[in-house]
């Protein structure tokens, strides 16, 4: 069997590597890291494994965050929630899990499942359902191979759970999302249960190994006095969309998603432009300042600190903050019809029209 063990000092880089990757969203890294590296320290190192090491009749599970990333600053998990709605989906499934599965590849829920994994002894699978972060239960490379997100367990820190089965993926995110506001704006979930045969067909894969390697990228370039955002265009053929200081921030959490706009005055070569970035969780869009798109969703829109070459998430966004925003090509499921329809710019209400990253123009 292939794969590899993650041991406490790895989640730093893996936290780091997700927070890039997960285009603004995803929840606070450190907050997972930190949850990652007790569970470890306790339990013991996390083996990951390539996805088809994986039985064709395995039980697979993900288990992640839901909310708005902005009020897991605040309301702190206390650690048993995710353990918690697993035992629970395996109570109601009659059946134990077999491996688990990261939902998305960003912040906390790139770590989350590595505190899970080490809690219960079982094995991570390299890949995730959005090698990005999304802000909805259905955007996942599940929900396009026909994977029913229910029955679905949702657990908050006070002890509060319920089981969801329902019609459909939409349907899940509708009720699932009222739950997390009254639970508080964040709760922990185990959901989408597939098989090991569902999960080779739909999974993006080898997006933790990607992590990683992102992690250590950030990590290497930092040590070395270089901002790492060149070396990571050059390593995931993305393209530099420009770097400015934030003047203007529009922040509101609502209906359990955090939403706004950041408004960036060029620097350096983008020096007299001016830029704006819509984020939902996530970063969907970015304009100039001719309203010309310069990358939208379903491509990535990454941000690093034009300073620290650190990554930075929506909730960190904040009036003189300086950072390059660099956008890469999404996986090519993404780039379907049902791909656009489930996560491009018309879903999110924005009236532009997807164009792949590639095709559109540099910053300024």
């Amino acid at each position: 069997m292939s794969g590899f063990l993650i041991n406490a000092d790895d989640m730093e880089a893996i936290a780091t590597g997700g927070a890039f990757l997960g285009t603004g969203g995803g929840g606070d890294p450190y907050i997972g890291k930190l949850m990652a590296q007790a569970a470890i320290a306790e339990y013991g190192p996390v083996t990951v494994i390539d996805v088809e090491d994986v039985a064709d009749d395995a039980l697979c599970v993900p288990v992640c965050m839901m909310g708005a990333p902005t009020v897991m600053v605040e309301k702190l998990p206390n650690g048993q929630e995710a353990r918690e709605a697993l035992a629970q989906l395996e109570a109601f499934l009659g059946r134990k899990a077999d491996a688990l599965i990261c939902v998305e590849a960003g912040g906390l829920n790139s770590t989350i499942p590595f505190a899970v994994a080490s809690a219960t002894g079982l094995p991570l699978i390299d890949g995730d359902g959005m090698g990005r972060a999304f802000p909805e239960i259905q955007m996942v490379s599940f929900t396009m191979q026909d994977v029913s997100a229910t029955p679905m367990v949702i657990a908050d820190e006070k002890g509060n759970s319920s089981v969801l089965n329902t019609i459909s993926n939409v349907w899940t995110e509708r009720l699932a999302r009222v739950q997390t506001v009254q639970m508080g704006g964040s709760a922990l979930v185990a959901l989408y249960p597939m098989s090991g045969l569902q999960v080779k067909k739909s999974i993006l894969r080898n997006t933790l190994s990607l992590i990683r390697e992102i992690g250590q990228t950030i990590a290497s370039e930092k040590a070395s006095r270089r901002n790492p955002a060149e070396a990571l265009i050059r390593r995931l053929d993305g393209k530099r969309l420009m770097t400015g200081r934030v003047v203007d921030i529009e922040r509101r959490t609502e209906g359990g998603f955090a939403r706004g706009t950041a408004t960036l005055k060029g620097m350096d070569q983008d020096e007299g432009s001016t830029f704006k970035v819509h984020f939902q969780n996530e970063f969907l869009i970015a304009l100039n300042d001719r309203d010309e798109m310069l990358a939208v969703t379903p491509d990535l829109i990454c941000a690093l600190d034009a300073d620290g070459g650190l990554p930075v998430t929506t909730e960190q966004l904040r009036f003189g903050l300086a950072v390059t925003l660099i956008g890469l090509p999404c996986d090519p499921q993404w780039r379907s019809e049902a791909g656009v329809d489930l996560v491009g710019p018309g879903y999110f209400g924005y009236a532009q029209t997807y164009v792949p990253l590639e095709e559109l123009p540099n910053g300024n």
